[in-house]
């Protein structure tokens, strides 16, 4: 199972990069944009999906994210890596100290922030799992980290949501991804409920991935729980 990161960060270009890094790293990642966001991300993560590190900005609309720190210092070990433009050398010692696992100055390279992150999780047992980053299934062909997707052997165009989507179903093929998470992890935790919008999504796929739309090989329905894509061959 993918380990599950909360991103709070209020930049949205930069929250939706970062969390773009991270997904196609083969990361599920819920995105908050405020603490209240992310307290109840905390407050409502189902028991087998729980959040397995936080990646923590500071300065933030409703208040500083050190004010979170401090709350989940009280409460349990999770790993908290600080992504901030503060660079004072006495405020990254003392979040260090206060009980953050890392203090990453922005701007900061994707690579550093990945490494940073595994080493994260290792240092509390949790190594992460290699990235599904390719797919075959019969004529379908995707390949994450180039963004292509292919049919038959031609190229198929997706939007952007419909990519997103697509690659969470790779991440776990051949497993059931329950509404909740693909709406969680692809449009964001505000949205779980809004089930049309997998629907449409779903079909517009459909309309492009399979040989006949109301009979899918690849991108199967699990009647009342969620989605699944085919087991890669």
């Amino acid at each position: 199972m993918s380990r599950r990161i909360l991103l709070l960060e209020d930049d949205r270009m930069l929250r939706a990069s970062l969390g773009e890094a991270l997904r196609i790293e083969g990361y599920a990642v819920t995105a908050a944009a405020s603490l209240a966001d992310a307290r109840a991300v905390l407050r409502h993560a189902a028991p087998n999906e729980p959040i397995e590190l936080v990646l923590l900005d500071l300065g933030l609309p409703d208040g500083d994210g050190q004010d979170l720190l401090a709350e989940l210092r009280r409460q349990s070990n999770l790993p908290v890596i600080v992504i901030s433009a503060r660079e004072a050398e006495g405020q990254k010692i003392r979040l260090l100290d206060e009980g953050a696992d890392d203090y990453l100055v922005k701007p900061f390279g994707i690579g550093e922030l990945l490494a940073r992150v595994r080493m994260a999780l290792r240092r509390r047992g949790h190594a992460s799992e290699p990235a599904i980053l390719q797919y075959r299934h019969g004529a379908l062909d995707i390949d994450l980290r180039a963004r292509r997707v292919r049919r038959g052997g031609a190229d198929v165009h997706l939007t952007p949501t419909e990519f997103d989507l697509l690659a969470r179903l790779v991440r776990q093929a051949g497993q059931v991804v329950t509404h909740r998470q693909l709406l969680a992890d692809v449009w964001g935790a505000e949205h779980v409920e809004q089930t049309h919008y997998l629907r449409l999504y779903m079909g517009q796929l459909r309309a492009k991935l399979e040989e006949d739309s109301a009979e899918p090989q690849h991108l199967l329905t699990e009647p009342g729980v969620g989605y699944r894509l085919a087991e890669a061959e």
